[in-house]
């Protein structure tokens, strides 16, 4: 439920709605929808979320006839999404649920390699009378790229972003150490301190690889939900923190 001056976001990998590999892989994009809704957020930031999948839709009986992100929005929720990769058989990227009015939104490519096609999506939210930028990414599985993608990602926020205005970074940042987490905090963005909210893998979880960083807001918790109803459905785990203007 929403608390004036309180912001509730959360981040979640949704592994593209589908789990396992081969014929014995699982449709989950219907309990994730479920899920989504229990999240109880402000803002939901998205990964793995596809726009389509022409042989995955072929293959399962009841795989949604909307986009991903459109599906996963809970009624009264604006839905955005923007691709990261095109693949043979349809594309993903990232998308942003939210309570609040779009105001406007913008991709920005940060493949750092021809392997991996990676991206960024930052939105803007009219919140409680403020202009809200949030930018949802999922950075890549080389360390290099990611220190080479987190330079780039501050200079897009020095390009776009005016430094009085309220900013939410979330996302999967595949990252197991703190060399990001200081470089955020560099350019003075902080998130939470919760050592116990661990989101991959999602069955016996380890380390922290899902991240909600601010600037200009005061954060106030951070948890993760726990239960097999949530393993089962990707190998991430949510994360929801809080924070306050």
């Amino acid at each position: 439920m929403e608390q004036d001056g309180v912001l509730r976001v959360a981040t979640y990998n949704i592994h593209k709605g589908v789990q396992g590999i081969g014929p014995v892989r699982r449709l989950e994009i219907h309990n994730l929808g479920l899920a989504v809704e229990q999240l109880d957020a402000d803002i939901v930031c998205l990964q793995e979320v596809r726009k389509l999948h022409r042989r995955e839709a072929r293959y399962f009986r009841h795989w949604p006839q909307l986009p991903q992100a459109e599906f996963l929005a809970p009624q009264g929720y604006e839905a955005v999404y923007r691709t990261n990769a095109v693949t043979r058989h349809g594309e993903h990227g990232n998308a942003l649920l939210s309570r609040w009015p779009v105001l406007g939104h913008q991709h920005e490519d940060m493949s750092d390699h021809r392997f991996e096609q990676r991206g960024l999506l930052h939105v803007q939210l009219d919140a409680h009378g403020h202009r809200l930028h949030v930018i949802v990414l999922h950075l890549g599985l080389v360390p290099a790229s990611r220190m080479r993608q987190i330079e780039r990602l501050q200079g897009f926020i020095e390009r776009e972003v005016p430094p009085t205005a309220p900013l939410v970074v979330a996302g999967d940042f595949n990252d197991w150490g703190r060399q990001i987490r200081r470089m955020l905090a560099g350019f003075a963005l902080f998130e939470c301190d919760a050592p116990q909210a661990f989101t991959y893998p999602a069955r016996l979880p380890l380390a922290r690889l899902d991240h909600v960083y601010a600037r200009g807001l005061t954060p106030l918790s951070l948890h993760v939900p726990c239960g097999r109803v949530w393993w089962r459905m990707s190998d991430h785990l949510p994360l929801i923190a809080e924070f306050r203007f």
